[in-house]
């Protein structure tokens, strides 16, 4: 079995024959759960993992962890990470290192609740306006390969995809 990345190829390859073999493998369900400790303190759960969220104290929080928006930027990076490790793998390119830097721009006043002065030109709706990926990658292949492998990574992130374009977003109340 052939091992490249520290990721089994075959079995990356019947992944993907499965789902052509049967697209209704192919939607499934993520599930996350937050719970308030105190203050901004959260604490956020994946299956059996457990993160910790807080704000740092330039926002009145006590630097604990990483922010929400952080998060996004480490999700991000994260899911580019592993499109690079297996896309790389798939197409037999041996990966020596890839480190991503991510920075976005996020004006305060729309999470506030403020309305800036116009000479400032900052938006009144909180969220990201930019997020810059930065990829440093080291590999067995020619320059060629790696923008290839870096366009088609970019274009089938997930991650980034859900924060490109509108997503639905629902939600519900109850009052224990």
């Amino acid at each position: 079995m052939s091992v490249i990345n520290g990721l089994e190829t075959e079995k990356l390859l019947h992944v993907v024959d499965t789902v052509k073999k049967n697209w209704e493998i192919g939607k499934t369900v993520w599930k996350a759960s937050t719970k308030w400790k105190g203050g901004f303190k959260v604490e956020t759960c994946s299956r059996e993992f457990t993160l910790l969220a807080d704000e740092p104290e330039m926002l009145c929080g006590t630097n604990t962890a990483a922010n929400p928006v952080e998060m996004v930027l480490q999700a991000y990076g994260a899911c580019l990470t592993i499109g690079y490790a297996m896309n790389a793998a798939v197409r037999g390119i041996k990966i020596d290192d890839v480190k991503i830097d991510l920075e976005g721009e996020i004006d305060l006043p729309g999470f506030l609740g403020l309305e800036p002065p116009e000479s400032l030109h900052m938006d009144k709706l909180p969220g990201f306006k930019t997020i810059t990926a930065t990829v440093k990658i080291k590999a067995d292949a020619d320059e060629s390969a790696l923008r290839g492998l870096h366009e088609h990574v970019f274009s089938t992130s997930p991650v980034g995809l859900t924060l490109s374009r509108p997503v639905k977003m629902e939600s519900k109340l109850e009052v224990c």
